[in-house]
């Protein structure tokens, strides 16, 4: 989206309705919208919800007939059930939930000066948001032997300093999503994707700061990563192809994870 409000991307072709509903969060930007835009061009009908409703209302707008916006705050037990009961009204089935809402910037102030409050935000909406919504969609999910993603992140695993409120609740979304695995199977396949450096910035911040050279190479693949690696997992995970797939990570990250550095 441009400063002005205008979209600045052009939305996929939509294909033929393949019937099922998925609920993707944090759907305004970024890797969120990227997996609306990518499920709605494989025939998905697709709820995205945000925190933004403006730009989400926009969004949606853009993304055609088989988008539908629902604000929603996840870190709120009324919101989430609230949007959920919208989601029901307006489609009466609900079959693949997609948690990727969260507070994206890793880093906060050094441990001493960590507050409190900025601690608990964090794991609200990070970790509380994805248990709020599963216990709200897991009777319809269910129903049609649905499936769940959840957006974790490599730091569940690795670390720089000053990022405990994130990685903790990362970590705390990979665990989470086994024992979600465990609780709703077999009805319900629940897994989780751990992104490393994607660029999900909008087309024209990424034409007007572009990555070195060197910022890709240092990738195993040779490149940093973009929304669409991210959206091709997840709708994967969401298919019928991965029905013998729950309880895993899927770390989607150029193979930086696997990297071993060290200072010339």
């Amino acid at each position: 989206m441009s400063e002005q409000g205008q979209i600045d991307w052009s939305p996929p072709r939509a294909s033929p309705s393949n019937g099922k509903v998925a609920l993707v969060t944090g759907a305004a930007r970024g890797i969120g919208l990227g997996i609306a835009a990518w499920l709605i061009a494989e025939g998905w009908q697709v709820v995205l919800t945000d925190i933004d409703r403006q730009r989400g209302s926009k969004v949606a707008k853009a993304l055609g007939d088989n988008a539908w916006f629902v604000a929603m705050d996840v870190a709120h037990e009324s919101q989430v059930a609230l949007g959920v009961a919208e989601v029901l009204g307006q489609f009466g089935r609900l079959d693949a939930l997609v948690c990727n809402a969260a507070l994206a910037e890793p880093h906060n102030p050094p441990l001493e000066s960590l507050n409190l409050t900025q601690w608990n935000r964090t794991l609200a909406v990070n970790l509380s948001g994805p248990m709020l919504l599963a216990k709200h969609c897991a009777p319809y999910l269910r129903a049609h032997r649905g499936a769940i993603v959840n957006l974790t992140s490599t730091r569940a695993s690795q670390s720089e300093a000053d990022c405990e409120a994130y990685a903790a609740s990362k970590g705390g979304l990979l665990a989470l999503s086994h024992a979600l695995a465990i609780s709703l199977g077999p009805d319900v396949r629940v897994n989780a994707v751990s992104p490393g450096w994607i660029d999900a910035r909008d087309l024209g911040a990424r034409s007007a700061a572009p990555f070195s050279a060197q910022e890709h190479a240092q990738h195993p693949v040779g490149r940093i990563g973009k929304v669409e690696d991210v959206a091709a997992m997840v709708a994967w995970l969401l298919s019928s192809q991965a029905g013998f797939v729950t309880g895993q990570e899927f770390v989607v990250d150029g193979g930086m994870s696997k990297k071993m550095h060290y200072l010339a």
